[in-house]
């Protein structure tokens, strides 16, 4: 697993607990950034993560609303939780990371969650991050 795909799980793993535990991202992510200064051989893989979960926390509101609106009916709190992070975290990366095309964003994000999630998931998450991708590139 490449140290950016660490990334990603990880971030979805901050995400996901803020969301279950009610506390703030900037929260969550200071309490794993003191645990990450014990892990120095998981150090490139907290860089990004750490990275993608302040966009989040910077852009949520934004993110949230390309999601509601690109989920067709489908509000963001009966989507499963790990869905929901994956979701946000593949969303910045489209809309707010330039060095992640679209594809890689997606396609990282279907592999997270079929090891996370359901497999019904799997293709929601693809189809919600498709027409993101989509309106994004016009």
């Amino acid at each position: 697993m490449s140290a950016r795909t660490k990334a990603r799980k990880r971030a979805i793993d901050m995400i996901y607990l803020s969301d279950v535990m009610s506390r703030s991202l900037h929260e969550v992510l200071r309490a794993e950034a003191e645990r990450a200064l014990g892990e120095p051989d998981r150090r490139a893989s907290w860089l990004y993560a750490s990275e993608i979960v302040q966009g989040v926390a910077e852009h949520q509101e934004q993110i949230d609303e390309y999601i509601a609106s690109a989920s067709e009916g489908w509000p963001l709190e009966r989507m499963p939780n790990v869905d929901r992070a994956a979701l946000r975290v593949a969303t910045w990366e489209i809309c707010f990371n330039d060095e992640v095309p679209a594809a890689v964003a997606i396609d990282e994000a279907v592999s997270l969650v079929k090891q996370l999630s359901t497999e019904d998931s799997c293709g929601f998450v693809n189809g919600v991050l498709g027409r993101i991708a989509d309106l994004q590139a016009l």
